[in-house]
């Protein structure tokens, strides 16, 4: 069996759809024999996973899923093994990375929080 990293592309529609398009793009591990098992696998999980609910302010709500966009056999779990990696070029570099710090504060934040009410 191999592991693979796919992403499978969600496209959000609120109500009747006219607002900005909307796209959740989830980043999955998948275990397959092969290539081709693997993408069909990625895709049954994709089309189970839509889901059509009312929000909170009773507008009907639908994850339609789109299809996997990308997929990535990992050839080696270890500590450290990169998974995916993605180049984007940014107009504003130092908004950029203020965002990615911002985030990582966050992120470290929390995982204080959680440390502290585990102890």
């Amino acid at each position: 069996m191999n592991w693979y990293l796919v992403k499978l592309v969600y496209q959000i529609i609120c109500g009747d759809g006219l607002h900005t398009a909307q796209f959740d793009e989830q980043l999955r591990i998948i275990e397959a024999n092969d290539d081709m098992h693997a993408l069909v696998k990625a895709q049954l999980l994709g089309h189970r996973e839509q889901e059509t609910f009312y929000n909170n302010k009773e507008r009907l709500v639908q994850w339609k899923f789109i299809d996997v966009s990308e997929m990535n056999k990992i050839d080696n779990f270890f500590d450290g093994a990169e998974l995916y990696s993605c180049i984007n070029e940014q107009d504003n570099a130092d908004s950029y990375i203020n965002i990615v710090q911002t985030k990582a504060a966050y992120l470290l934040a929390q995982s204080s929080t959680v440390c502290i009410h585990k102890n």
